[in-house]
């Protein structure tokens, strides 16, 4: 792309800009697209498991059980987005994918068998999101990958709210099973649309003249955060506020129940966070900027956890009914635009990593963040067992709260100066 590109009349690229960028368009559609597949089938595994058991805590199990792969061998894995080309290790993903999650769809396939492929599904997904993120990098310089940032964070939670919904409708119309095929069916078409659209690119590795392994890799990932003040307090604000901002995720199934609804309204209770990030996220895409918005986000932390603790206080005072649900609802939406917050973090993270580390780099980040959510949801739905649902949703956003106190004091102490020693190779947002 050129300097005389559309941009705004703040001089920040125009969405239009960003979207003639030809390797851009693939990468955003088939993350959009593979996105609304997968919640179309954590919904339908988590009401099935939910139906069959009764049991908050398998629930939440469910829910939690795609998350964390991350945690267990994310860095790991996420070490092959460096080791071997990036398109290859992104179509080689989604093709395993589809396959296995065609085998789930299989009908009378027996619960420990479903969700044992879940979990195998699961693994595709840190090599994919590593090589997907540090791809992006690769591709869009400056303004622009800032604003590609905010609209892919846009469309993953626009993806969610679609997927969330009609989940509930689908699954209250069809079987578990047809949604599970319609999820194989994104993986797909997402491989096809990869193969035709990405460039061919050498695999990113740095020459050391040595032979390298992946436990190598993933340590010099680990090594590249920990060194860093900067990057540190971005790791440390990032899996600290997801933890307690999507801890009620967890156990929507139980929460929903109590509040006197069925499977479509547990899909619109899921979708009002992401909403909320998705018209949050515009506002940080085109009308605040990446230094502006930085300095905005701890009020907008605090704004992404507030009204959770208000929703779990409203929903244990009220009891079963329509207004107290719908006004959860809202409250998580609310929450949801506060969540915002994490564009300018993802930025602030790019512009400290050098782009040969970012595979790497982007693996650790994103293995802590799924891993979080995972061990929120469970813990959520292991509080659930013993107190109502509500209560535990109110105590996650009151916790939440003050946890992120020290994260945020030691991103402010570290924003003169970005990423201490480890200043990124490539390009960087000004």
């Amino acid at each position: 792309m050129s300097a005389g590109d559309p941009a705004g009349g703040d001089g920040r690229p125009s969405f239009r800009a960003v979207f003639a960028v030809d390797e851009f368009r693939p990468l955003f559609g088939t993350f959009t697209l593979s996105t609304i597949g997968d919640e179309l089938a954590r919904v339908a595994l988590t009401v099935l498991v939910y139906q069959r058991t009764d049991s908050p805590l398998l629930a939440a199990f469910t829910f939690a059980l795609s998350f964390l792969p991350w945690a267990v061998g994310g860095p790991v894995l996420a070490t092959l987005a460096d080791r071997f080309p990036r398109h290859r290790v992104l179509i080689t993903s989604d093709v395993l994918r589809a396959g296995l999650v065609a085998l789930m769809a299989v009908p009378g396939t027996p619960l420990a068998v479903l969700v044992a492929l879940l979990f195998a599904v699961s693994l595709c997904a840190p090599p994919f999101e590593s090589a997907r993120s540090a791809l992006m990098a690769d591709v869009l310089e400056g303004e622009r990958y800032a604003v590609a940032t905010s609209l892919t964070n846009v469309s993953l939670q626009l993806a969610q709210v679609i997927g969330f919904v009609a989940a509930g409708a689908l699954v209250t119309a069809f079987s578990p099973s047809v949604v599970l095929l319609l999820d194989a069916a994104t993986f797909a078409v997402s491989a096809l649309w990869l193969a035709v659209g990405l460039q061919r690119r050498p695999a990113p590795v740095e020459s050391s003249g040595e032979p390298s392994s992946v436990w190598r890799e993933a340590g010099e990932g680990l090594r590249l955060i920990g060194g860093s003040p900067r990057l540190l307090a971005i790791i440390a604000l990032l899996w600290t506020g997801t933890l307690f901002a999507n801890a009620a995720e967890g156990i929507a199934a139980p929460l929903t129940d109590d509040l006197g609804e069925g499977a479509v309204a547990l899909g619109v209770l899921l979708a009002a966070n992401p909403m909320g990030v998705t018209i949050g996220g515009l506002v940080v895409a085109r009308l605040l900027g990446t230094a502006r918005s930085e300095r905005l986000l701890p009020a907008l932390v605090v704004l992404s956890l507030a009204p959770v603790l208000l929703a779990g206080l409203v929903a244990l005072a009220a009891g079963p009914g329509r207004g107290a649900y719908v006004l959860v609802v809202g409250l998580l939406f609310v929450a949801g635009l506060g969540a915002s917050w994490t564009i300018p973090l993802n930025v602030a993270f790019v512009q400290a990593v050098p782009p040969a580390m970012r595979g790497r780099a982007f693996g650790v980040a994103v293995s802590g963040l799924y891993g979080v959510q995972g061990l929120g949801a469970l813990g959520a739905g292991l509080a659930a067992e013993g107190v109502p649902a509500a209560a535990v949703v109110a105590i996650a956003g009151g916790v939440g709260l003050v946890a992120v106190v020290p994260c945020l004091l030691a991103l402010v102490r570290s924003r003169p100066g970005v990423a201490g020693r480890h200043r990124a190779a490539g390009p960087s947002v000004p």
